[in-house]
């Protein structure tokens, strides 16, 4: 690949990119190579040029839009529908990070407020501490008993099987004690 810069009409620097151009010979056996030596006499006296056709390896979008501004035939190296490994693109990584673990997608940026992380949520909702990878016990200061609706912990939030710590939305038995009065507890 060979690239130099090259002042446009208006005065303005531009990056020529020059690629490598790959050309693939269709015909095998010697008669058809004769039978190609006449065909491009007769494309010649047409007139029209004989057209190059590029074959792009797997490059940035940037070269292959300008590639189909340019060319009207170009055949692709790799298939452009496969998954893109999305984590190679969006991770920010240290030279620590030797991880066989780490996650497949890294948030490198938010923007506004995340529902169950800046706003009171129940427990089994709380994006701080996820309810399945967490001891049920551990909270957030946004956190309420589902049970209770009051904030967490409540008064009976701790214990093996009937602590409110343990609710979900999901659970018929909790669903039932929400609805009676006598659960709710008042928080001192």
């Amino acid at each position: 690949m060979l690239q130099r810069l090259q002042r446009s009409s208006r005065g303005k620097m531009e990056r020529k990119i020059k690629k490598e151009i790959i050309v693939i010979d269709i015909w095998s056996s010697s008669d058809e190579d004769e039978d190609e030596d006449e065909e491009e006499d007769e494309e010649e006296d047409d007139g029209s040029p004989p057209r190059s056709i590029f074959c792009l390896k797997k490059s940035s979008i940037a070269d292959i839009k300008l590639i189909e501004e340019k060319e009207d035939c170009f055949i692709l190296d790799y298939d452009p529908f496969e998954s893109i490994d999305i984590s190679k693109i969006l991770t920010i990584s240290t030279p620590d990070d030797d991880d066989d673990d780490a996650p497949d997608l890294s948030v490198v940026s938010e923007r506004g407020q995340v529902a169950c992380r800046d706003y009171p949520h129940s427990r089994h909702l709380c994006v701080k501490f996820p309810f399945d990878k967490t001891p049920h016990e551990s909270y957030c200061e946004k956190c309420y008993c589902y049970v209770c609706d009051s904030i967490a912990p409540c008064k009976s939030w701790r214990g093996y099987e009937t602590g409110h710590c343990h609710a979900t939305e999901h659970d018929y038995r909790w669903k039932s004690q929400r609805k009676k009065p006598e659960t709710v507890i008042p928080q001192d």
